[in-house]
């Protein structure tokens, strides 16, 4: 008989280690654990002692429980291409890319950074890293070659696995020409996988580079998957951070695929023998890893991954999608939800969207408009909508409503079962109903960050040093009168942009870069299509050229793009004869925040020059 939601909640609180045992042994584990866990603040090790094999735990089991013949991914390539790939074909597929892995060098340990488009390769070579135990680095396919070069430089990978492209927006959008780049500065990287999507001619260097087409046609399709520790390393995923330099977050095996497969199931009310679920997110993006690999191949899952853009060939493929494959659970951004709000109602109207019974969003808080709008016109004005808060850094989805619970449009609600979720004032204190503060974790959590790849001080410092014993994830939070959630974005300084995280001093430095520019300010400012827009405030150098602002200020929002990658690029840049400093030198970013936002301007008293702000105000008045 299956678990209720009022029995999952129960337990969690009557017995929190008994009900995260109980998780993990939705899992195939070679050997049992000892102990649940080892905690020693801020480090957690959980199933002590125990041991499994991620990849075997997603693919195998199914085959040998008798669902080989069972859909994995239904493939969608923008242009039309389809594939339907069972979990008998996925066994081989990974089976080959672990043995041809190994025959190019790659060892228990060893780094492999992953930089693919929505293909199902993308799935299988994260899948045979983790069965050989070499953890993986996936990196954005829109992100530049320098940020690509900075994350395989830091997590010291020693092949790299990519494709000649992928298909956006109807032509075809090369991806090895960024890899040539990065690796070109890195001589650490021995190999370069490349497989074979859009036929692009690329450049090819026969000491390093390989067509993963030739070394899986070599490869046999039987590999025996060895064991892992619990804490053996899954992946390093790199995430903005408040300084230029990118986090590398890591996660383990054994605590991580428990709270993704948990979370995975209950969230969506999963039935692996009938639903179609689709979610939309990029393996790049942490969503990708755990609610696209990982979470739903360990539960059995038949899925949908989809290759291009929502608006190619036109605004109705992502409808043409659900109603071609049935699917019955969707999971995506607010921030597409506003799009296709913007879009119309009439392109959904036009599709079978019958076959929907459940939807998800992630990414950022969704708005009471969008949701109302995503049930009614998505979900018949039936389906339950599963509102989720999670982070790379928590692994999995740490609150949410549960189908069949009540929901408020545009609420987190509550944590969920065996999560210790709380909302304090300045002094760590709990908050009263109806008031706001920031979102805490109390107590360990089995998907939780090991540490950040290389950099244990900025572990602590990052997200333990501003709450005694509390794990502080930079995220405000309101208790309403009923204690429910409601989560009001980011209180440091990034950015959520259509649900990625950017750093203010990443782009801020970007900016900096350009021969024209002598200083830069970043802010968040609301935006009704992507959630929050980067607004930059730029001071130029004394020789640069400003007789056309507007030619100057696009030439610097290309240039970030090329720094960084598009999602990146400033929607607004000011040009400014000034930044409000503190008389320590620091900007206050705050108060640029209020501008843009026409709040009212807090306290510039701390300011070096109080009429500073004047200037911008009228020149953002201007605009």
């Amino acid at each position: 008989m299956a678990t209720s939601n009022t029995e999952y909640f129960e337990m969690a609180v009557r017995d929190r280690l008994g009900f995260w045992e109980k998780q993990a042994k939705r899992l195939a584990w070679a050997t049992p654990w000892n102990k649940v866990l080892d905690w020693q603040a801020p480090y957690a090790k959980w199933f002590v002692g125990g041991e499994l094999n991620v990849a075997y735990n997603c693919v195998d089991r199914h085959v040998e429980a008798g669902n080989g013949d069972r859909v994995a991914i239904y493939f969608e390539g923008e242009p039309g291409d389809t594939r339907v790939i069972t979990y008998a074909d996925l066994q081989k597929e990974v089976a080959r890319a672990a043995n041809a892995l190994t025959k190019l060098g790659v060892a228990k340990g060893d780094r492999v950074a992953i930089y693919m488009p929505m293909i199902p390769e993308a799935a299988a070579a994260m899948l045979a890293c983790a069965r050989i135990g070499a953890p993986h680095t996936v990196v954005f396919g829109g992100f530049s070659p320098d940020s690509l070069r900075a994350r395989i430089e830091d997590v010291g990978a020693k092949l790299v696995i990519t494709a000649d492209g992928g298909f956006r927006r109807g032509a075809p959008s090369a991806l090895k020409p960024a890899v040539d780049e990065a690796v070109a500065q890195v001589p650490a990287v021995e190999r370069v996988l490349v497989v074979k999507r859009t036929g692009q001619e690329v450049a090819w260097d026969d000491q390093r580079d390989v067509w993963w087409s030739d070394v899986m046609e070599a490869a046999s399709d039987v590999h025996s998957p060895e064991p892992h520790e619990a804490e053996q390393p899954l992946f390093v995923l790199y995430t903005s951070g408040t300084t230029a330099k990118p986090k590398g977050i890591l996660h383990t095996s054994g605590g991580y695929l428990t709270q993704a497969a948990f979370t995975h199931s209950v969230v969506f009310d999963l039935k692996p023998e009938t639903d179609v679920y689709w979610c939309t997110a990029d393996v790049g993006w942490i969503t990708g890893h755990s609610y696209v690999v990982y979470g739903p191949l360990a539960n059995g899952a038949t899925q949908v991954m989809y290759e291009g853009t929502p608006d190619t060939p036109d605004q109705g493929r992502w409808w043409e999608i659900v109603q071609k494959y049935k699917v019955t659970i969707l999971y995506t951004s607010p921030t597409a939800v506003r799009t296709f709000m913007k879009w119309g109602d009439d392109i959904p109207a036009r599709y079978d969207l019958s076959s929907i019974r459940l939807l998800g969003s992630v990414g950022e808080p969704i708005n009471p408009e969008a949701w109302q709008w995503y049930r009614k016109h998505i979900g018949a004005g039936t389906a339950p909508i599963v509102d989720t808060w999670w982070q790379t850094e928590t692994g999995s989805i740490a609150a949410s409503p549960l189908p069949g619970e009540p929901v408020k449009p545009g609420a987190a609600m509550k944590a969920m079962p065996g999560m210790s979720v709380a909302v304090v004032d300045d002094a760590g204190k709990p908050v009263a109903k109806g008031e706001s503060g920031y979102i805490v974790l109390t107590e360990p959590w089995p998907s939780m960050l090991r540490g950040i790849w290389g950099s244990p001080e900025r572990y602590k410092e990052t997200y333990w040093s501003r709450f005694e014993g509390m794990y502080f994830p930079g995220d405000g939070a309101k208790l309403d009168e009923d204690g429910d959630l409601w989560l009001l974005g980011r209180v440091d300084d990034t950015m959520n942009v259509s649900g990625h995280l950017l750093s203010t001093a990443e782009i801020e430095s970007a900016l900096v870069s350009h021969s024209s520019v002598a200083e830069a300010a970043v802010v968040g400012a609301s935006d009704a299509t992507t959630g929050q827009k980067v607004v930059a405030f730029v001071i130029l150098r004394g020789d640069a050229d400003a007789s056309d602002s507007a030619a100057l200020t696009e030439i610097l929002r290309k240039h970030v793009g090329k720094e960084i990658g598009p999602i990146a690029k400033p929607k607004q840049i000011f040009l400014v004869p000034e930044l409000p400093k503190t008389r320590s030198g620091k900007i206050m970013r705050r108060l640029l925040r209020d501008a843009v936002e026409h709040h009212a301007m807090g306290d510039v008293t701390t300011l070096t020059d109080t009429t500073v702000m004047d200037t911008i105000t009228e020149l953002l008045g201007a605009k």
